[in-house]
């Protein structure tokens, strides 16, 4: 019964123009297709962080961890890290209070604007320290490092967000001076 079926649609025929029309689109779908694959490929070909600096030649920059490090070097890095993500956490952990608490403020109907603004600044001022932090952080592993390592260390490698900062960008756009809040009317 099924074959019966099958048989009768391949006795339909599409009309030239039609027919026409959807070769077009399969044939454009298949060009656009392989270009899109062709032109990504490239991008994919090697590791994030994995491209090659320009005008030195040299294959690649790392992470402070993963440069041939002396034991020492490698001790004194976990003491540096582990000191770091022990205050930043503690940093994330009172960003996340103040901005639970900001958001408090502002669905609060009889909050008036004064606070809002005081709890902002707060929020700013802790994202500064932990901007600061970073900073004193990379400051650290850089003066662990050798020159040869140093040249072939990637400070941006060594947190993700940081790479964002670095480059003037991060989730809240480009980085600069912030202003509070709209002043007063």
């Amino acid at each position: 019964m099924f074959l019966d079926k099958l048989r009768g649609l391949r006795a339909l025929t599409l009309p030239d123009g039609l027919l026409a029309g959807v070769m077009k689109v399969k044939i454009s779908l298949f060009v656009f297709c392989f270009l899109f694959i062709f032109a990504t490929s490239s991008s994919f070909s090697q590791p994030p962080g994995m491209g090659m600096r320009k005008g030195r030649g040299e294959p690649t920059c790392w992470r402070a961890s993963d440069l041939d490090l002396s034991q020492e070097q490698r001790k004194n890095l976990e003491l540096i890290q582990q000191a770091y993500f022990r205050e930043a956490q503690l940093l994330r952990a009172q960003l996340f209070t103040k901005r639970l608490e900001l958001r408090e403020l502002l669905t609060s109907p009889t909050i008036r604007i004064e606070p809002i603004r005081a709890k902002n600044s707060e929020i700013i001022e802790l994202q500064s320290k932990e901007e600061e932090r970073s900073v004193e952080y990379l400051v650290k592993v850089r003066n662990l490092l050798t020159p040869e390592q140093l040249r072939k260390w990637c400070p941006e490698q060594e947190f993700p967000a940081f790479r964002h900062r670095m480059h003037g960008t991060g989730p809240m756009g480009p980085m600069h001076q912030r202003e509070t809040l709209p002043p007063p009317e």
